[in-house]
């Protein structure tokens, strides 16, 4: 597959201030324009929708929705009527939610892990589905993504998604924990095989991008911050962090799409104007 370039970012106030960030995200190269789904945060699909009235080429994704917080009868046609408004450019991604104290804000039942995983598999159904009216702008609906680390996680995820997104390490404790690169390779490996035939997309997300000269002294400072328990060299094996010069950076991405097989990539709004330079390596 082509490469595609994700950008997630957080939604201002302002819709003017919004839709200004949205134009220099496509003016950027960026692929997609993602929001997020937190309690306290902007409500994605109005964001998504005021997003497209200011771009042209952009797909509009949500990354990610707490499948948890929603019916999925009633997400599909949230999605459905979305698709419908931005002239069919939405891509749904859904996650089983990790944050307990989210859920109790929302007055929501948390459930087991298992319950969780069995809703998003209930979600995803549905959304491949879209039966109900409104019918969504793009055939068959909008491309579903879902976001895991786990067996059963993936698995939903390999039978019923277009696109996996893969969190880079277990999410159940209350910060994320990225794993090293051996053991991303056997979850890309896991998701594959488990998916058989079917052809999907492979989606990581990058938490760092830092453009230096120095590899190795921006590792460094990485393994103080976000990636605690991990190596300098452990932590340049990872797509979570892609550190370098623009070329260099470029590089990685390759190599990772040539090792992992991702050819996906979505980073946070701080990184958008450092990451920018990388896609012009790519293009």
């Amino acid at each position: 597959m082509d490469f595609r370039f994700g950008i997630s970012m957080l939604v201002p106030p302002s819709k003017q201030e919004w839709q200004a960030k949205c134009r220099q995200a496509e003016q950027a190269g960026f692929d997609v324009i993602g929001v997020s789904d937190h309690v306290g945060l902007a409500s994605a699909f109005p964001s998504l929708v005021a997003a497209a009235e200011v771009t042209e080429r952009v797909r509009l994704n949500t990354y990610m929705l707490n499948a948890g917080f929603y019916n999925p009868t009633m997400l599909a046609r949230d999605v459905a009527t979305a698709d419908q408004l931005t002239g069919g450019r939405i891509e749904v991604g859904i996650g089983s939610g990790s944050l307990k104290v989210e859920f109790d804000m929302a007055g929501l039942d948390f459930g087991t892990p298992g319950e969780r995983v069995a809703h998003v598999r209930r979600t995803a159904e549905a959304l491949k589905n879209p039966h109900q009216y409104p019918q969504p702008t793009q055939e068959g609906g909008a491309a579903v993504m879902v976001a895991g680390w786990g067996d059963r996680m993936l698995a939903v995820a390999a039978e019923l998604a277009d696109v996996v997104a893969l969190t880079g390490g277990p999410t159940g404790g209350p910060t994320p924990t990225l794993s090293p690169a051996d053991v991303l390779e056997e979850r890309t490996t896991y998701v594959r095989k488990f998916a058989g035939e079917r052809r999907i997309e492979l989606n990581a997300m990058v938490p760092a991008v830092v453009i230096t000269e120095d590899r190795k002294a921006a590792a460094q400072e990485l393994s103080h911050q976000l990636f605690t328990g991990l190596t300098v060299d452990e932590i340049l094996e990872l797509p979570s962090a892609i550190v370098g010069t623009p070329r260099e950076c470029a590089d990685q991405i390759r190599a990772h799409r040539e090792r992992f097989g991702f050819t996906y990539f979505t980073v946070f709004e701080p990184f958008l104007a450092d990451f920018a330079k990388v896609i012009e390596h790519l293009r």
